[in-house]
């Protein structure tokens, strides 16, 4: 499996910054921020995309019964550091079986989010927001009003602006969605020290759904 980068859009290679461009380069979507491998769900993981985050990492808290964190996603690099991240989490699907789960939190354009529901734009795109949200989860307080957009890939997910970031919460397979209904607060986890005792994520085994539908093209 290819370890470099790859663009955060579309899974293809990209070129890094030289003589030309400080930017990473990808052939069909131009300057990206680059998307890193898939990383593995443990606290080191948790720990170095922490360390260079430039946007929330999000995880619903408490999280929904038996559900498990189960692997880290992010777009960025030593200059910008991250400016997009996906957090995978792996469960009891509410119908049966087995679902997952990915929150992403991502600068305008990055289109991580876009990628892990199968769209093909970076954004939720046009007539996004019409109308009163769909659901809402509650930050620090706050409101984070969410619209349901349409996948067609046998995916679900809902959108919307967190402190002038996407959020995203994509779920897979599309019925696991129904637990919408049962997220109610979310964490950032950069502030997990914060109140008392440090929040400790449980780590589950690898997420499916995160390394195929970030699996970069051959």
């Amino acid at each position: 499996m290819r370890s470099d980068p790859s663009c955060p859009r579309c899974g293809r290679a990209v070129h890094a910054p030289g003589l030309w461009s400080s930017a990473w380069q990808c052939g069909a979507h131009g300057p990206v921020a680059p998307l890193n491998p898939v990383r593995a769900p443990n606290a080191a993981s948790l720990e170095l995309v922490l360390a260079s985050t430039r946007v929330p990492v999000w995880l619903p808290w408490p999280l929904p019964t038996g559900w498990l964190v189960t692997g880290f996603a992010d777009a960025g690099d030593d200059r910008s550091g991250a400016l997009g991240t996906a957090v995978a989490l792996s469960g009891p699907a509410p119908l049966g079986g087995v679902g997952e789960m990915a929150l992403v939190a991502e600068d305008p354009g990055i289109g991580l989010g876009a990628r892990l529901a199968g769209l093909d734009g970076p954004d939720p795109g046009s007539g996004f927001g019409a109308g009163p949200p769909d659901s809402k989860l509650r930050y620090d307080g706050h409101d984070i009003a969410l619209w349901s957009v349409e996948t067609g890939s046998g995916r679900a997910a809902y959108a919307g602006e967190a402190f002038a970031d996407w959020f995203w919460i994509v779920f897979s397979a599309a019925d696991t969605a129904v637990l919408v209904a049962e997220l109610g607060d979310v964490r950032d986890l950069r502030d997990r020290h914060d109140g008392g005792a440090a929040l400790e994520p449980p780590f589950g085994a690898p997420s499916p759904f995160l390394a195929s539908a970030l699996q970069p093209a051959s």
